[in-house]
């Protein structure tokens, strides 16, 4: 910075590998003391994987179907909505889904989980804000997080148009969206008055013990244009 302006910049990323870095011993022996109460709930094993599952899309990933089918078949819903983080380990094909692992993608301080009719209008509109968040020209507007993750749905979206024009060929259950009509939505995260609904990770906890086995076949939900 020289005369009240940048001058130029420099940037270097710097790697941080944890199986390179030893452990510091007095950190390593307080994170045991505080996981141990926690142990045997972290341990339990819920399901196996056929299917690599992770959270790392843009605009979804196969942990966030989890997710949604949970919402969906818990509350009977038409729509389900879930928070685009990047969140958790990758879990890969033969593995064992533990809690920690349900944890590792929900992990929030507002988990609760929602159910509530929207019209296809707001359904629509909600959509456009959070592309809006992701995708406004000006960066000084984008919020971060990815977009928003949805289930019985599809659509189309154009990052490169402006807010409510984004988003088109909305289809619920293969079916055109209805501006008018009212459909239950289900969801979580939601920031706002505090909530009563059962935390996600519970949802999708028991969800995954009734299937046992989880195998996901490919879902195109979303086309980029």
């Amino acid at each position: 910075v020289r005369g009240g302006r940048v001058q130029g910049h420099r940037y270097k990323l710097l790697p941080v590998l944890s199986s390179h870095i030893p452990a510091d011993d007095e950190m390593a022996k307080l994170i045991r003391e505080i996981r141990a109460p926690y142990e045997t709930r972290l341990a339990e094993r819920i399901a196996v994987s056929e299917s690599l599952l992770y959270r790392r899309g843009n605009f979804n990933g196969s942990f966030d179907e989890i997710i949604l089918d949970a919402l969906l078949k818990r509350f009977d819903g038409e729509v389900a909505f879930s928070p685009g983080f990047r969140w958790g380990l990758t879990i890969v094909p033969g593995q064992e889904i533990t809690m920690e692992d349900v944890y590792g993608h929900t992990a929030l301080t507002y988990p609760s989980v929602f159910a509530r009719e929207l019209s296809g209008a707001e359904i629509h509109r909600i959509m456009e804000d959070v592309a809006d968040n992701l995708f406004h020209r000006d960066p000084y507007y984008r919020q971060g997080g990815d977009m928003l993750r949805v289930g019985g749905l599809s659509y189309t979206i154009d990052p490169r148009q402006s807010i409510g024009r984004r988003i088109s060929e909305i289809r619920v259950s293969g079916r055109p969206l209805e501006t008018e009509r009212r459909y239950k939505t289900v969801g979580w995260a939601a920031v706002g008055p505090e909530l009563s609904g059962p935390p996600a990770w519970d949802v999708v906890a028991q969800h995954l013990r009734e299937l046992k086995r989880v195998k996901l076949d490919p879902r195109p939900r979303v086309k980029v244009v």
